[in-house]
């Protein structure tokens, strides 16, 4: 694809955010887009947002259930970037109309203590570069309309990111197994979704190693601090104005958020 419809492409969906109005899907405007393309736009975005100021965070691993790989005909996941806005502090309310047409996700968020850089990571590795995982929830959103995305719309819209929560009770990964963590999201106190950890690719573990040896293929290293949000532990749920989500782990602890009247 050409620079000049990647950089298009990639200022349609900045604009989406400003707006606040989605845009048809990428892959219906550009036919033959491809997934090295929906990268391309992504690293068009990301390059545009730390021009104006933003700091890498971390990362997010998208489409790690058997369910949303089958949905979108793909046999891995896609990544996508955490920057410093994109952190909303536990227990606030958050202002609901930053947001497009959000869902919440609960997922076990790894805090790296040390460099982890692929290829050749191994789950050992991995492990042995987290300091403490976090329950977490992630805000998932789309700069796409009505969230009709294929494969190459959500890579391009940086894995459909949108904001994280973090718990602030830390627990080292040794304390847990993490593909035998159970969760239960709530919103406005009503159970509306259950899962476990190994809903993300048998362990949310296997998720970060798979980012660390993809990134590493790029020359991209997981850095020391960095927050790493491998997928989510059940299906996503929509939520509106006002809503309270919250997501409780057992023996990790609990994650919420209010989300303010439109």
């Amino acid at each position: 694809m050409e620079a000049d419809r990647l950089s298009e492409a990639a200022a349609a969906l900045r604009g989406a955010y400003e707006s606040g109005v989605p845009i048809a899907p990428l892959t219906a405007q550009y036919p033959g887009l491809t997934v090295d393309d929906a990268y391309a736009i992504q690293q068009a975005q990301v390059a545009a947002w730390t021009a104006e100021g933003a700091v890498l965070k971390g990362h997010k691993v998208g489409l790690t259930s058997a369910a949303m790989q089958q949905q979108l005909g793909v046999d891995q996941p896609d990544f996508g970037v955490l920057t410093d806005a994109m952190f909303l502090a536990e227990g606030a309310t958050a202002d609901y109309g930053r947001f497009l047409q959000p869902k919440a996700e609960p997922e076990i968020a790894f805090v790296l203590g040390r460099p982890l850089r692929g290829p050749g990571v191994t789950v050992a590795a991995a492990l042995a570069a987290v300091d403490f995982v976090l329950p977490a929830l992630e805000i998932i959103d789309s700069r796409i309309a009505d969230w009709k995305i294929g494969l190459a719309d959500t890579v391009a819209d940086n894995a459909s990111s949108g904001a994280v929560v973090l718990g602030s009770r830390p627990v080292k990964p040794d304390a847990l197994d993490l593909s035998l963590t159970g969760c239960l999201l709530h919103r406005n106190g009503r159970l509306a979704g259950t899962g476990a950890g190994g809903a993300v690719l048998g362990s949310p573990v296997n998720a970060l190693v798979w980012l660390a040896n993809t990134l590493g293929q790029r020359g991209v290293t997981l850095e020391a601090g960095h927050v790493i949000i491998p997928g989510s532990v059940c299906a996503a749920i929509p939520f509106g104005p006002g809503d309270t989500v919250s997501a409780t782990f057992d023996r990790l602890g609990s994650v919420s958020i209010t989300f303010s009247e439109k």
